[in-house]
C-alpha cells in the first residue's frame, strides 16, 4: 500500500516534468489557441476530479450523519475556497497572459512571479491527491487503490502542458532552456510536497477525511473559476478552450469510473 502511494504522488509530479521538458523541443511560445485549448483541457479535468474523486467519496465518508451528511463536506469546500483566496492576497504572482501582478506589491522579477502563479494552483491538486492516498492508506471503503490512482493519472496529464506552458513562456522571457526547464519543474515539486503533508495530517484524524477532500476539491474549483476559465476564454474563437474543457471533463471522469 505504501508502494503504490508514493509512486501515486510521484506520477503527478512527473507529468509536469515531462511537460516542463518541451522547452528543449518546441519554440518559444506556444499559439494561443493551443494554449486555450490546453488551459480548458486542465480545467476539465480538476472539475471532474473534484466531484467523482473529491466530493463524492466525501459525501459517502460522511453518510453516517445522515441528513447532516453534507455539514462536513459544506465546511470543508468553502475553507478550501477561502484557503486559496487568501494564498492569492498574500503571494505575489503573474497570470498567463496578464500584464498586472497579483498580490502584494514586490520586487521579485516577472519570470519568478509566474512561476508563482503556476505554483499557486498546483498546492491544491497536491493536496487532492494526497487526500485521496490518505484514504486508501486508512482502508477507507470509498477510497480504492485504482480510484487513487484514476485521480494521480488525471492530474498528471493535465500537468504535462501545465509544465509546458510555464516552462515555454520563460523561454520567452529570456531564460537559458535549462533554467526554464527547471522553473517548470520547481512549479510543481509543491505537489508531492503538499500530497506528503496532506498524508500525515489525515493520517492523525482519519474522522477529517470528508472534511479534507471536500476542502481539495474547493481549493481547486477556486483554480478553475479565478484562473483557468477567464485563461481559456481570452482573445478569439474561445470556443476552443470550452470544447477542450469538455474534453478534460470526459477523460477524469471516464479513468476515475472506469478504474475506480
Amino acid at each position: 500500500m505504501i508502494q503504490d502511494a508514493f509512486w501515486g504522488i510521484l506520477i503527478p509530479f512527473l507529468g509536469t516534468s515531462l511537460g516542463a521538458g518541451c522547452v528543449f523541443f518546441l519554440k518559444n511560445s506556444l499559439r494561443d489557441g493551443i494554449q486555450r485549448a490546453l488551459t480548458g483541457f486542465a480545467a476539465g479535468v480538476m472539475v471532474a476530479a473534484s466531484v467523482w474523486s473529491l466530493l463524492i467519496p466525501a459525501m459517502e465518508q460522511a453518510a453516517d450523519l445522515g441528513r447532516l451528511a453534507f455539514f462536513p463536506v459544506a465546511v470543508g469546500f468553502w475553507l478550501g475556497i477561502l484557503f486559496l483566496l487568501l494564498l492569492d492576497h498574500l503571494i505575489p504572482h503573474l497570470h498567463q497572459n496578464s500584464l498586472q501582478a497579483e498580490g502584494p506589491k514586490s520586487q521579485l522579477q516577472r519570470t519568478t512571479m509566474m512561476v508563482l502563479a503556476v505554483t499557486l494552483h498546483n498546492i491544491p491538486e497536491g493536496m487532492a491527491v494526497g487526500v485521496v492516498y490518505a484514504g486508501y492508506l486508512a482502508g477507507t471503503a470509498q477510497i480504492t487503490a485504482a480510484g487513487a490512482l484514476a485521480l494521480s493519472l488525471g492530474i498528471a496529464i493535465q500537468n504535462f502542458p501545465e509544465g509546458a506552458i510555464i516552462s515555454l513562456p520563460l523561454r520567452a522571457e529570456g531564460m537559458k532552456k535549462g533554467r526554464a526547464f527547471w522553473g517548470g519543474v520547481l512549479s510543481g515539486i509543491v505537489e508531492p510536497i503538499g500530497a506528503v503533508l496532506t498524508i500525515l495530517a489525515a493520517g492523525i484524524v482519519v474522522p477529517a477525511l470528508p472534511y479534507l477532500l471536500s476542502f481539495a476539491a474547493g481549493a481547486m474549483l477556486y483554480v478553475v473559476v479565478e484562473e483557468l476559465i477567464p485563461e481559456m476564454s481570452q482573445g478569439q474563437h474561445s470556443n476552443v478552450g470550452t470544447v477542450f474543457f469538455a474534453v478534460g471533463f470526459s477523460v477524469m471522469m471516464v479513468l476515475d469510473v472506469a478504474l475506480g
